[in-house]
């Protein structure tokens, strides 16, 4: 865990928009929380030049890469050089006293450099070592995903650093390696490191990469074509670079009587969070948001409070933001009303309920939440339409789809509008009505599904 210091921690803050008049007997209440974090102080210096960066000026981090070596990378051969200029790349933008590591994967994962079962620290001696290592790399083998994320998390605690961060990049399937290992892979990686995934070409399963980054709070996309790689790895590498806190949570508390119904993430991508909570003291519980730079995003919490009268109101909730503290750590301080061991990153946002007997107040949906509640039903119809086209249901792939371009359109999400309307041909936007493309590329449609859960943010 990292010591924090005023100098280097973004600064947090919490808003809540929300309806919180209930008419009576009225029991659910939503709200959206916008989590913003500003004035970090190393964001921008270290992406824009890296090297020039002190070493230990920003927060100590550790980065693992792993490229897929499976046999599969050299059809076409290119794809193989692609991703070692990619790896390349990403190399250089790491900021100078960065531990990193490079693993090739196959149905073993194997140590491309430093090898010994450690990481090398970023200079320039470092990174030509690296790329020099790098054109080694040759295709051949199967693929054991859940392999390579085991060394990787092996590699990345070997440093006692605050920052742990994958990249993943593959191009098949995960055939060498039941389902059920995988996913025992993820949880036990799950809070120790957080890792981006992309799928390379158009051989590979959306749900595998997708689950990947979902169950170590990182991002997922296609790289549709090869020669994309290197700016693609570049930018996440400086990403990667920017993040100062890590393991943040979303700590959420709530009185005697109250049930939280659900906790996701809906901006800047849909992420169900409800099933992550960890206890923290009594009616408390953490959801974990992972590492945070200079950025933004947005929650969506539902509450159950107990039902009252008119002229009635409660406090339903109140969330704060902690990096919740391994057992015995020194600097633990009770955070918040949960009391669990955790460092306070000194925000909070609270939700009220507030009984009337006023129509118009108790009626009327806050613009966030309906905004939000939308984008969540956009990137579910997607996700149903495209299983149902595959299933060969085409009717109620239609439907599907169809209430999906519907959504896009009312909500302005003119990025996954553009998607549809390769996988659809768009009748009538506004009525959802459409026909499904007797041809549809095989890239158009895993993309559409790969960036289904990303959502655009409130017009304020």
């Amino acid at each position: 865990m990292a010591n924090f210091s005023k100098s280097s921690v973004p600064r947090f803050s919490v808003d809540v928009y929300q309806n919180e008049y209930l008419p009576e007997g009225g029991r659910e209440v939503n709200a959206i929380v916008t989590v913003t974090a500003t004035g970090g102080g190393t964001i921008g210096s270290a992406v824009a030049a890296p090297h020039l960066y002190a070493a230990g000026q920003g927060p100590s981090a550790a980065v693992a890469i792993m490229v897929d070596c499976s046999g599969s990378m050299d059809y076409p051969p290119t794809k193989m050089r692609n991703a070692r200029e990619a790896t390349a790349a990403a190399i250089d933008t790491l900021r100078d006293g960065v531990h990193f590591a490079v693993i090739g994967g196959t149905h073993v994962a194997t140590e491309v450099y430093p090898g010994g079962g450690r990481l090398a620290v970023a200079g320039a001696d470092t990174r030509e070592h690296a790329k020099t290592a790098l054109r080694r790399l040759s295709a051949g083998g199967g693929t054991a995903i859940g392999t390579w994320l085991r060394l990787a998390d092996r590699l990345l605690s070997s440093a006692d650093v605050s920052i742990r961060h994958g990249i993943l990049l593959t191009d098949g399937r995960n055939e060498h390696e039941a389902p059920e290992d995988l996913r025992r892979t993820l949880e036990e990686c799950s809070g120790r490191f957080t890792c981006d995934a992309r799928g390379v070409g158009t051989d590979w399963e959306v749900k595998e990469v997708t689950g990947i980054a979902s169950a170590l709070l990182g991002t997922a996309d296609i790289v549709a074509d090869p020669g994309a790689l290197a700016a693609d790895f570049t930018q996440m590498m400086e990403t990667a670079m920017g993040k100062e806190v890590a393991d943040v949570a979303l700590r959420v508390w709530t009185p005697v009587g109250t049930t939280i119904k659900f906790v996701k993430q809906v901006a800047p991508t849909v992420e169900e969070l409800t099933d992550r909570r960890t206890e923290a003291g009594p009616r408390a519980g953490d959801y974990p948001i992972g590492s945070w730079g200079d950025e933004s995003r947005d929650y969506h919490l539902c509450v159950e409070v107990p039902a009252a009268n008119v002229g009635q109101e409660m406090l339903a909730a109140r969330v704060s933001l902690v990096v919740p503290q391994p057992e015995g750590t020194s600097r633990s301080s009770a955070a918040g009303s949960g009391g669990g061991s955790a460092q306070n990153l000194g925000a909070q946002g609270l939700v009220r309920a507030v009984w009337t007997d006023d129509m118009v107040a108790s009626t009327s949906i806050n613009p966030q939440v309906a905004h939000y509640t939308g984008q969540a039903e956009l990137a579910q119809a997607i996700q149903q339409g495209l299983d149902l086209r595959k299933a060969g249901d085409f009717d109620g792939a239609t439907a599907k789809l169809g209430r999906a371009v519907q959504l896009a359109s009312a909500s302005g999400n003119a990025d996954t509008a553009k998607l549809l309307a390769k996988v659809v041909d768009v009748v009538d936007a506004a009525t959802g009505t459409v026909r499904l493309k007797a041809k549809v590329e095989e890239a158009d449609e895993m993309t559409l599904e790969t960036r289904s859960t990303k959502t655009v943010r409130v017009k304020k």
